[in-house]
């Protein structure tokens, strides 16, 4: 039964619709900076991560992950930092590789499927912290990393990891690219897709000749962006193969750890693959709330 047939949460009147609702809090929201120390994690392969605590001295841990291009400093990331540690959790709230503030040392970067990243940073908290727990919550890419992460590999899961809660999951990532690149989504297709170009011109100036940036000015969607740069750059054959490979909704089946998963019905970044409910339904750890 963990499909939710009803969710408490209205949108206020004054947002009507799926657009507005998105758009809004990105331009208009502010939250303040909350008190975090900041630390490096050095990584395996020479690589960085870089983490930003906020600790209270509560016997809990949560740890955020953000969406794509986002960071520890967007709003949304504020806004739940503060709200946990008003009552009683400490936070960790970690930035993806190159969006720290400063790019990051490699060639590859992050993906939507990119879970040793995150495995790395609840073994650096486990051993380092001595909370008695550890729950995770994450934001659209932030959220299929913790899906897929617990369902990928569910012995691996430490005994003191015990909750996720996840939001606006494209969990589908092939049909969440089919959705971003309808017409009517071309604002966030073009915002996120600047960017990512961003990024590659700046590594491209670090790593010259390892990156062919032509025609890159012409694209308008994941399909052709994921297909030239994101794939190849991470050992992937395809941006089909990228997005089948990473995609968490195979993993749902295996959650282990009781799990919200929180997917708007009007969430312009999503298509119907995103909506779970068989899953749900099949597996007792797994709720799936669907507000309007």
């Amino acid at each position: 039964m963990p499909v939710l047939n009803t969710s408490t949460y209205r949108a206020p009147r004054w947002l009507p619709g799926g657009h507005v609702q998105t758009i809004h809090p990105a331009l208009f929201r502010r939250e303040p900076p909350p008190d975090m120390a900041r630390e490096r994690l050095e990584l395996a392969d020479g690589d960085f991560l870089d983490l930003d605590w906020c600790i209270r001295g509560g016997g809990r841990l949560a740890v955020l992950c953000h969406g794509l291009e986002g960071s520890s400093r967007d709003h949304y990331m504020r806004g739940m930092t503060r709200a946990l540690g008003a009552r009683g959790w400490d936070v960790l709230a970690w930035n993806y590789r190159g969006c720290g503030g400063e790019p990051n040392r490699l060639l590859s970067s992050y993906h939507s499927g990119k879970t040793d990243d995150l495995d790395a940073v609840i073994r650096h908290a486990l051993t380092t912290r001595d909370h008695r727990t550890i729950d995770l919550v994450g934001f659209s890419l932030g959220g299929n990393l913790i899906l897929k992460y617990l369902g990928e590999s569910p012995g691996r899961t430490d005994r003191r990891l015990r909750r996720a809660v996840v939001f606006s999951v494209p969990c589908d990532l092939a049909c969440s690219a089919g959705a971003l690149s309808k017409w009517r989504n071309r604002l966030y297709m073009g915002r996120f897709l600047r960017a990512l170009t961003e990024k590659l011109a700046e590594k491209d100036r670090r790593f010259p000749g390892r990156i062919d940036l032509s025609g890159l000015e012409k694209m308008s969607t994941f399909a052709e962006f994921d297909d030239r740069f994101t794939a190849p750059l991470h050992g992937f054959q395809s941006a089909l193969d990228y997005w089948s490979r990473s995609s968490s909704r195979q993993f749902l089946n295996a959650l282990s750890v009781p799990t919200l998963l929180v997917n708007a019905a009007n969430d312009p970044f999503l298509g119907p693959r995103c909506y779970p409910f068989a899953e749900a339904e099949a597996n007792p750890r797994l709720f799936l709330e669907v507000p309007d």
